[in-house]
């Protein structure tokens, strides 16, 4: 990996997961400009150095009842849609909160926004069904990757 391309790699996560959730059906998110979206999921993803979490993401799907849909998203077939509802307690009250009030959301939108981005970033995260190589480091590195992989088996 060169230089410079695990940033652009997770920048480029980013920006999919802000235009799906300007191109949802939500009329609410269609106007937020996708620097907002992207600064506010940077955020509510937020690991080591503002880089997604998603291992941690991953595990909370996991413990909470939802391992099958994250290993669709992991896999290399369909994503499973995820609902609004049963996403956000993984994320947290919290986080939500804030994700919606940095977008000017209802809850319920920020909801929704989040159910529909996640899916496709954490896919594209996983071409081939693992997690790139640059994104291992969030994940506690191979260790954690290993450990996180483990609980999905």
């Amino acid at each position: 990996m060169k230089p410079g391309e695990h940033d652009m790699d997770i920048a480029s996560l980013i920006q999919l997961g802000a235009s799906a959730i300007q191109g949802n059906s939500d009329k609410n998110t269609t106007g937020i400009p996708l620097d907002k979206i992207t600064a506010a999921l940077g955020s509510l993803l937020g690991g080591k150095g503002g880089k997604p979490d998603f291992g941690a993401l991953l595990s909370g799907m996991q413990a909470g009842g939802l391992g099958d849909i994250a290993s669709s998203w992991l896999g290399k077939g369909a994503n499973k849609p995820v609902s609004p509802d049963a996403l956000a307690g993984i994320v947290g009250q919290e986080k939500l909160k804030e994700f919606a009030g940095q977008l000017g959301l209802s809850e319920e939108s920020a909801k929704t926004a989040i159910a529909d981005a996640l899916p496709e970033m954490v896919d594209k995260a996983s071409p081939e069904g693992s997690l790139l190589d640059g994104l291992a480091e969030n994940l506690g590195g191979m260790k954690g990757l290993g450990d996180m992989i483990g609980k999905f088996l």
